[in-house]
């Protein structure tokens, strides 16, 4: 079950999280929205 979180991220960061974003989008032509693509980016750190 997903949970609602507000957080604060650095400009910078943002801008890395958007253009993972945009490659998956482009890559396998699918929507992938902002959530997902931070869901996935700490799934693969932690």
């Amino acid at each position: 079950m997903a949970k609602r979180v507000t957080i604060m991220i650095d400009d910078e960061l943002d801008k890395k999280i958007r253009i993972h974003q945009a490659k998956k989008m482009q890559k396998e032509n699918i929507t992938y929205s902002y959530s997902k693509a931070i869901n996935e980016i700490l799934k693969k750190s932690i």
